[in-house]
């Protein structure tokens, strides 16, 4: 059996429909906030990951995201020079330098989660508590099942952060 362009159908719908829907939000989520954010998507990522686990090395890091470390020192580079990030001495004693973020750093990381979180609230806002909270475990468990094939856990928040 064929569909109208004589390719033979995915045999799972259930995966089309997620993967279909998965490329629907990331086109919304891009076009919905980045224009209002102080931070480029790398520099969330980063500033976001800093405040969870500081200080890193630029190793810690690019072990952390899966990239070359001249990409993440790039992208720290730049984060220096905008005042987000600053070098410092690795508290254990260790000889490569860390980065932790500065206070600037962690209040624009802290306004652009505001700004997203409001548009996430718009969204949701018609929403039961339960199925907001249905939705925030479903995607944590995607995230953990990405995390898992990866071998690269992402820290999150504890429960009280998030208030």
């Amino acid at each position: 059996m064929t569909n109208a362009h004589g390719q033979k159908p995915y045999p799972d719908r259930d995966l089309v429909d997620i993967e279909y829907e998965l490329t629907l939000l990331s086109r919304y989520h891009a076009l919905a906030q980045r224009a209002e954010l102080h931070l480029d998507r790398s520099a969330y990522l980063l500033l976001g990951r800093l405040e969870l686990q500081q200080p890193m090395s630029l190793k810690e890091l690019s072990c952390a995201f899966g990239l070359d470390i001249s990409t993440i020192n790039r992208q720290i580079g730049a984060l220096r020079r905008q005042g987000l990030v600053e070098r410092v001495e690795d508290p254990d004693g260790g000889l490569a330098r860390k980065v932790r973020p500065t206070e600037s750093g962690l209040a624009q990381l802290r306004a652009d989660r505001e700004h997203s979180t409001a548009g996430v609230a718009k969204v949701v806002r018609n929403w039961t508590p339960e199925s907001r909270r249905a939705l925030g475990d479903l995607l944590r468990h995607l995230n953990q099942s990405v995390e898992e094939l990866e071998g690269r856990t992402w820290p999150r928040p504890a429960p009280d952060d998030h208030v």
